[in-house]
């Protein structure tokens, strides 16, 4: 499930904290800050897609994320490879190389990675 720009802003400031009540996450968003009151229906619309969950606290809650930064990014990045390269990473590298996105040094470090990943894989089977 895709979330929205400010799904997104609420789902970082979680993660980095790992907890936190609204005026937690109200305090690291950026200015113009949101009000409290769009904090919070953000993060209960988060929870009804079954991104967060909380512990109550009398009347408090304290959120946290159900889904991890890396389970998030992993999917977005699926989805973004299927959507817009026909889902090949193959084609969305060559597209940012020629685009002049990634520098040689980039390049370089995407080499070594994969030489490192294709020697891993060749040794487990």
């Amino acid at each position: 499930m895709k979330l929205t720009r400010a799904e997104e802003q609420i789902m970082q400031v979680l993660w980095d904290l790992e907890e936190a009540f609204v005026k937690e996450i109200l305090k690291r968003l950026d200015d113009p800050k949101p009000a409290y009151n769009t904090v919070s229906t953000i993060v209960r619309i988060l929870e009804k897609k079954g991104f967060v969950s909380h512990h109550a606290y009398g009347k408090s809650h304290k959120y946290y994320p159900l889904v991890s930064r890396e389970e998030y990014t992993r999917t977005t990045m699926k989805n973004f490879v299927k959507d817009y390269f026909s889902n090949s990473f193959e084609k969305m590298v060559s597209f940012f190389a020629r685009e002049r996105e990634i520098d040689l040094k980039e390049m370089e470090d995407i080499m070594r990675i994969m030489q490192e990943e294709i020697e891993k894989q060749k040794r487990n089977g």
